[in-house]
């Protein structure tokens, strides 16, 4: 009786977290993506199931799907091969704007979002260090609701921030071409094996979601 209550207990747990991970990527083709137009990019590869971002002074993909604007979770597999700044920088929806998850940025180490208030990930409150060995994979977890934004590092939570009443918006530059859903790196060689997502359940009384945001496919 006990057992059969812990797996009651557990599958409900899993519905209320939004179990249903969708790849965004397939492991094998560009199919759905496209490279960022970023000037002084680096070449993008696939081969072994391995996406490479080659080192340039940005280098990305850009999700050309329709991805939710709130209320999901996006999970990359990645790491860097070369180089001293971000290895995945994601640029995602935040209802009617957008910002970017910064892992490894400014000089290696920082993690952030950009950007809070104005505040880009070096300069607010979500702004942490942490050491990333190059050949390593890292799994990152960013998940979207109407109140914060949380990210996990493998198992460990590195972020919650609020963001009602906030400017949500991205730092001013290059990294506007991600929009509306991109992965990039700068100064870089990066590799991605991984990115799903799924959508979270709408709070009580929320109403209906925003519209996805898309781009039109190549």
């Amino acid at each position: 009786m006990i057992r059969s209550l812990l797996v009651l207990a557990l599958l409900l747990s899993l519905d209320v977290l939004g179990a249903d991970w969708k790849p965004l990527w397939d492991g094998k083709t560009m199919k759905g993506w496209i490279k960022a137009p970023f000037g002084g990019s680096g070449d993008v590869e696939i081969e072994d199931g391995v996406l490479t971002l080659h080192q340039g002074l940005l280098t990305g993909v850009n999700c050309t799907n329709p991805v939710p604007k709130v209320d999901y979770e996006v999970e990359v597999e990645a790491r860097r091969v070369s180089g001293n700044d971000f290895f995945c920088g994601l640029t995602f929806p935040v209802k009617d704007s957008f910002a970017t998850l910064i892992v490894g940025g400014w000089g290696g180490s920082v993690v952030g979002i950009s950007s809070l208030d104005d505040n880009d990930a070096a300069h607010n409150e979500t702004t942490l260090h942490k050491r990333f060995d190059a050949g390593k994979w890292y799994r990152i977890r960013l998940q979207v609701t109407a109140e914060t934004l949380s990210v996990w590092i493998d198992d460990t939570r590195v972020i919650q921030a609020s963001i009602q009443g906030r400017k949500v918006a991205l730092r001013p530059g290059d990294i506007e071409v991600s929009k509306p859903f991109g992965i990039a790196a700068y100064s870089t060689m990066a590799e991605i094996r991984s990115v799903r997502f799924r959508d979270l359940p709408r709070p009580s009384g929320a109403g209906s979601p925003p519209k996805s945001s898309e781009t039109s496919k190549p």
